[in-house]
């Protein structure tokens, strides 16, 4: 787990540049009470500004002197990006090639510079935290203790906002997001369940989770591009397998129904991601009377979007 000292050091260091986001009920038919927290409302429209802020915002002069590196498929790079904007240095994000231009378009806009590669290239930066001629402190997306703990401050605020609440779903991309909320939230209530949803062209947590070992599977990129992937993240994994309770790989056609939930009832507009969760609960594969859902970021094409909307799945 993550030391709840750290995620509550996170949330002074955030004062100012990541938001206390409102966590809103989902007005559903019947089944369990499905509470929504709002990720999607952070200044980079994705909980990334809380991991990336604190990782930067926490580093020496010395650590950022040749300025800062990530690979990210865009919502970390945005992060990264205005964080390392706050900070006055150069921030240099290497993200794979399906990433949408909607994403690319905000890093430029932060100020980063993004180096487009294959998925596999893209994978070993992530793993090496390394890529050649760029120097520069390397920020890991999810494998980095002040990016956890920057994320675990959504957990201390959803311990402040709902009474009663018995499990949590979040998104899982490389499992830093989880990582850091259930580290808060278990801290105090460690009767609260956390499942992870991803999706089905690339579920590695939920496969793991049903053989009881590490499972690396086939991987697709999709629309969903903030989650799914080939394998775990072994560093990583060491502190989600013990917050875990259970996950779930989920259609994408059922992950665009969310999406479009979540436009028509609440009016606010969810990447693949973000509608990951909301997938989950309204399915009834979540046991569970009161559940939050982790809307984790709002950063979808435009076009995909459209096409939601019109009731199809991408």
């Amino acid at each position: 787990m993550i030391p709840l000292g750290e995620i509550r050091r996170a949330r002074d260091v955030l004062e100012g540049v990541a938001v206390r986001t409102p966590l809103v009920r989902l007005d559903v038919d019947d089944g369990p009470e499905i509470w929504l927290k709002l990720e999607l409302l952070q200044p980079v429209r994705s909980f990334k500004i809380r991991g990336a802020g604190n990782a930067v915002l926490q580093a020496t002069d010395d650590e950022l002197r040749g300025g800062v590196l990530t690979a990210s498929a865009g919502n970390m790079a945005q992060g990264v990006a205005l964080a390392a904007r706050l900070r006055g240095v150069p921030a240099t994000i290497v993200v794979p090639e399906h990433a949408p231009q909607t994403k690319l378009d905000a890093i430029a806009r932060y100020g980063g510079r993004a180096i487009r590669v294959p998925y596999d290239d893209w994978w070993e930066v992530l793993v090496t935290g390394r890529y050649e001629g760029v120097d520069g402190l390397f920020v890991h997306p999810v494998a980095d203790d002040r990016v956890m703990a920057g994320n675990g401050t959504i957990g201390l605020e959803l311990l402040e906002q709902l009474a009663g609440f018995d499990a949590v779903v979040v998104p899982y991309g490389g499992g830093g997001l989880i990582s850091g909320i259930a580290s808060a939230v278990k801290s105090e209530r460690p009767d609260v369940r956390f499942y992870s949803a991803e999706p089905e062209t690339g579920a590695p947590a939920a496969a793991t989770l049903e053989a009881g070992e590490p499972r690396a599977v086939e991987y697709t990129p999709s629309w969903v591009d903030g989650s799914g992937s080939r394998e775990l993240i072994s560093r990583v994994w060491e502190h989600a397998s013990q917050l875990l309770d259970g996950g779930f790989a989920l259609p994408l056609a059922e992950v665009a129904d969310a999406v479009r939930l979540l436009a028509e009832r609440t009016r606010v507009i969810a990447e693949g991601a973000g509608g990951l969760a909301v997938a989950a609960a309204v399915s009834g594969r979540v046991p569970g009377d009161r559940i939050v859902c982790v809307v984790s970021g709002g950063n979808i094409d435009p076009a995909v979007f459209a096409r939601i909307l019109q009731g199809e799945s991408p």
